[in-house]
């Protein structure tokens, strides 16, 4: 699956050789066995995180979105439902620039994806998206976030 808006399509090059070594680095590795750390795919241009946590439900997470880097959101092992907006019209809650990320308000709309195992999701920095959150209920979860360059 992909999903974007069809102006961002053309912005970006999904199969840009930095995504390309993202996607190899999630194909390659024995994403189940590997410990809960950062690990370098491409220098600083490419990095992907691997988390281990328990699903949230949506009322206790927050909408977020990145500057400097596009998310690859991978999911190991669970199941999370994502949600997924345009950033445009939010109302920013808190900045952590040290940390590429704002923080928005909960819009009243937004759509969402179910991710399960072997499923992936691209964030550009135009969207703001909230993942993390349970299905039903709080679950434990693993997912590999690859940090691509803009």
């Amino acid at each position: 699956m992909f999903f974007t808006n069809i102006k961002l399509a053309k912005k970006y090059n999904y199969l840009d050789e930095k995504f390309l070594k993202a996607y190899d680095w999630l194909e390659s590795h024995d994403l189940k066995s590997l410990p809960v750390g950062k690990y370098e795919i491409a220098g600083s241009d490419v990095v992907a995180n691997v988390q281990e946590y328990t699903t949230l439900k949506v009322e206790e997470k927050k909408f977020e979105a990145h500057d400097k880097f596009f998310d690859i959101q991978y999911m190991v092992e669970g199941v999370e439902f994502f949600g997924i907006c345009d950033r445009e019209g939010l109302k920013v809650k808190e900045t952590k620039p040290e940390n590429d990320v704002l923080f928005f308000k909960t819009p009243d709309i937004y759509g969402h994806v179910i991710l399960h195992p072997g499923e992936f999701i691209v964030v550009a920095p135009e969207d703001a998206h909230m993942p993390g959150c349970c299905v039903d209920k709080p679950e434990y979860a693993k997912k590999a976030v690859v940090k691509v360059r803009v």
